[in-house]
């Protein structure tokens, strides 16, 4: 499990089952265990008002400078 923070206030977003290494691009929604965002529509937002992601049909589009990452990640 790696924690996902918000860049700017470093409140913690999402609980989430990271499988594989590299970057984190998208956060598939069945792999998410705690979830403290906020959304409005498609736009998933900390509570401060900072843009996460873009929800989309399978997945979160993460924005790449608005978060932050720390934790185990699972190997595959």
């Amino acid at each position: 499990m790696i924690t996902i923070r918000c860049a700017k206030c470093k409140r913690k977003i999402f609980k989430y089952e990271k499988i594989g290494k590299g970057r984190l691009w998208h956060c598939w929604h069945d792999r998410i265990a705690e979830d403290r965002s906020l959304r409005s529509g498609n736009e998933v937002r900390c509570e401060c008002g900072n843009l996460i992601g873009i929800a989309e049909r399978k997945w979160i589009k993460m924005k790449q400078q608005s978060f932050e990452c720390s934790g185990a990640i699972t190997k595959k």
